[in-house]
């Protein structure tokens, strides 16, 4: 017979820091969050049942790591542009010798020797027992229940031995409560659209006007975007794996192969042999197979990964391009008010995968559409995410996050879930890692200006804000504040955090795309098409470094708050309205709705001296 979860949490509150099964003089308090709304504990598991832990140490060296990835990634530095070696990058993240003993030696101590580590041992995984876990973490586990019935096992708080606290960063799953949501975007009263809806084939855009082509439709076609953004007629010079993209699908997303080649056959017949081309990879026994249940139908399962994927090759093929599929979600989920089920995204467990990957081997850029409420991520657990995407960041891969859909936030649901149930902003991760580039979404033209549309049950804005776990990163320092003093002021004081990390640093079109699911036309709206859009105009850059014999950009920050930033379109109109507030708005210079703006691609060649190659010749 076990405790009951009352008996429990009285045992938390009297003994404070030292909790668990026993008491013992050596353990403080690690992590600890309180059970978000919606949840309650409803018993205790089984001893035996068996947990899959991941416990992620603190990166050896990572202060050099970061130094050489600005170093990099900065136009000027002497080492611009000489992206570090799988290897090096292997060695700035390995764990001191001091902590994989002191780790190792405590895990022996409880009798648990059959682990794996990553090549950087920077994480190792073990399964152990519920009893187990629970002695070695001074935590008790529990069974929570959701109001819709769904159960997880968790425990709101976990301790360490003093001695461990400075070695290890994380350990999940702990105070996780993670449900998948799928985060496409389709209007409540969609309609059906037809090839008479479209805009005029890629023959006729060559000689349009960005008005003619983009505003014969309702909706966005990839004829519009690769005329507004100064493509069309780019050749793709360098193929192989000299130069690939790749999107990500999480949450059980899949990409379907013959909605792809429909959309091709109805925008870009001269592309359908990328269709038939494109690998799909199944990372930690991710979805392969790309066919639609009658489950898959009810729930919109494979709108957010054809989005991706039909967006991408509508712009950047013949650029080659994979779909990694990671199944399961990120173990450190911890629900808000807003964000009650689980959307998070098993971000380790790709990185993991990928920095395993050879250097010849790397995208040399990732698209990810997907993002959660920052304050829904535990620190420990965000910040060591954020070092990895640094590690792919100094090894040369640019990485593209979607910036939100919900402006600051969505109204009715912007309150902290830290037990105060304060008000505040909803930055989104991993859109507020420094190391990454966050997208927003732009919608019309001449001009464009940041997306609303209020056609959904909580409106689409643009997302856009300031992280509360981040610092601001010195790129910014000479734009943000002073974007803050002159068109922000003290509105929303103490609803966020001025001195945060601030995003998005760039934006693409991101409303009314136009894909094919199941068979037939959709109208899907959000920064999950802007952040394909502007990853794909990224990857034609890479193609024509890469023939120039140029490095390819790698982590585009430094670049773009440098010189960057005059190669793209400054948006000065709209704002990231949320949280029952005007939000924060867009005006000439950065901005935390639009960042930069919307690129364009002649320009940014121009910037980096390369010509806008001749094309191929005939049966090349």
């Amino acid at each position: 017979m076990w405790r009951s979860c009352t008996l429990f949490l009285a045992a938390i509150v009297a003994l404070g820091s030292t909790t668990g099964l026993q008491l013992r003089t050596d353990i403080e308090l690690k992590e600890s969050h309180a059970v978000p709304k919606g949840w309650k504990c409803t018993g205790r598991p089984h001893p035996a049942q068996m947990i899959k832990l991941n416990i992620g140490l603190e990166q050896g060296r990572f202060a050099e790591l970061e130094e050489s990835l600005y170093q990099v990634s900065t136009p000027g530095h002497p080492r611009y542009g000489k992206h570090l070696s799988e290897e090096e990058v292997r060695e700035l993240a390995r764990p001191s010798d001091e902590a994989l003993g002191a780790v190792k030696d405590w895990l022996s101590s409880h009798g648990v020797n059959d682990v794996s580590y990553s090549k950087a041992k920077d994480w190792i995984k073990v399964t152990l027992p519920v009893a187990k876990v629970e002695h070695m973490l001074g935590a008790e586990y529990s069974v929570y229940t959701h109001e819709d019935g769904e159960e997880l096992v968790r425990t709101p708080q976990w301790s360490l031995p003093r001695h461990l606290h400075e070695h290890i960063a994380t350990i999940q799953p702990t105070t996780s409560f993670f449900r998948p949501r799928a985060q496409a975007r389709r209007a409540l009263a969609s309609e059906t659209f037809t090839l008479e809806h479209v805009a005029a084939r890629a023959s006729d855009a060559m000689n349009s006007s960005v008005a003619a082509v983009c505003n014969s439709t309702l909706l966005v076609t990839p004829d519009c975007l690769r005329t507004l953004y100064g493509t069309i007629g780019y050749e793709p010079h360098t193929m192989g794996d000299k130069n690939y993209v790749a999107i990500n699908n999480f949450l059980d997303e899949v990409t379907i192969r013959s909605d792809a080649q429909l959309y091709a056959l109805a925008y870009r017949p001269d592309i359908i042999k990328s269709v038939y081309q494109f690998s799909r990879i199944p990372v930690a026994n991710g979805t392969r197979a790309g066919t639609l249940s009658e489950y898959d139908l009810k729930n919109g399962i494979g709108i957010e990964g054809n989005l991706d994927a039909q967006t991408m090759l509508g712009v950047a093929a013949p650029v080659p391009f994979i779909v990694f599929t990671t199944n399961g979600t990120d173990p450190s989920f911890k629900p808000d008010a807003f964000t009650t089920t689980d959307t998070d995204e098993p971000y380790v467990t790709w990185l993991q995968y990928v920095l395993d990957l050879p250097d010849d081997g790397l995208p040399s850029v990732v698209s990810t559409s997907y993002g959660d409420d920052e304050q829904t991520i535990s620190y420990a657990y965000a910040s060591q995410a954020c070092k990895m995407f640094a590690q792919l960041g100094a090894r040369g891969v640019s990485l593209m996050f979607a910036a939100g859909d919900y402006g600051v936030g969505p109204p009715g649901y912007c309150v902290s879930n830290n037990g105060t149930n304060a008000t505040t902003f909803l930055p989104q991760f991993p859109a507020s890692c420094p190391y990454v580039t966050a997208v927003g979404a732009t919608m019309h033209v001449n001009p464009e200006v940041a997306a609303y549309d209020p056609h959904y049950q909580i409106p689409f804005v643009s997302g856009g804000g300031f992280s509360y776990y981040f610092p601001r990163p010195s790129y910014q320092d000479p734009y943000v504040p002073e974007y803050l003093s002159k068109y922000v002021g003290n509105d929303y004081a103490g609803l966020y955090n001025p001195n945060g990390r601030g995003y998005p640093d760039l934006a693409a079109q991101g409303s009314n795309f136009t894909i094919y699911w199941n068979g037939s036309l959709l109208p899907v709206s959000g920064t999950s098409a802007s952040t394909p859009t502007m990853s794909a105009v990224l990857a034609l850059v890479n193609d024509a470094l890469v023939g120039a014999g140029k490095p390819v950009l790698g982590f585009l920050n430094p670049w773009l708050y440098s010189i960057g930033r005059k190669a793209f379109t400054d948006i000065t109109i709209g704002a990231s309205i949320g949280c029952n507030t005007s939000g924060f708005p867009a005006e000439p210079g950065w901005d935390a709705v639009t960042g930069w703006g919307t690129p364009l691609f002649k320009e940014i060649l121009k910037l980096e001296g390369v010509e806008w190659p001749e094309p191929r010749p005939h049966g090349w």
